[in-house]
């Protein structure tokens, strides 16, 4: 898939997330890479041999004060490498890149991984 292809992709499954949290979502990048780098395979703590679908950089909303000064803005990361090899339709490709989209902005939001993974199976169960 051409790159621009796949940030479209990106670009609805950031639609597809309710208004009430976009509009909180301040000094936020939304970005695309192609394969992650073995700096960011080691942020995400990735076993050997695994990959990386997407990443947040940053300090999450929770942790934060309105009493800090500027900030450089957050990262959401998509990679588009791992979602393409992983996934076996157009469908299931647009699917898991929006769900890669909802766990990062989870991150953003302040849920770990363990919080994030329980609300994907709520969210699966609906």
């Amino acid at each position: 898939m051409r790159a621009d292809e796949f940030d479209g992709l990106v670009a609805e499954a950031f639609k597809g997330i309710p208004a009430r949290f976009r509009k909180r979502m301040k000094n936020v990048a939304l970005m695309v890479e192609a394969e992650p780098t073995p700096e960011q395979l080691a942020r995400g703590r990735v076993p050997r041999g695994g990959t990386l679908l997407g990443l947040y950089e940053g300090r999450p909303l929770t942790l934060r004060s309105v009493f800090e000064s500027f900030a450089m803005p957050d990262r959401i990361v998509i990679f588009q490498g791992p979602h393409e090899r992983l996934a076996h339709s157009p469908e299931q490709l647009a699917q898991m890149v929006a769900g890669t989209v909802w766990h990062e902005i989870a991150h953003y939001f302040g849920m770990n991984e363990a919080q994030v993974r329980a609300a994907e199976r709520k969210r699966r169960a609906r």
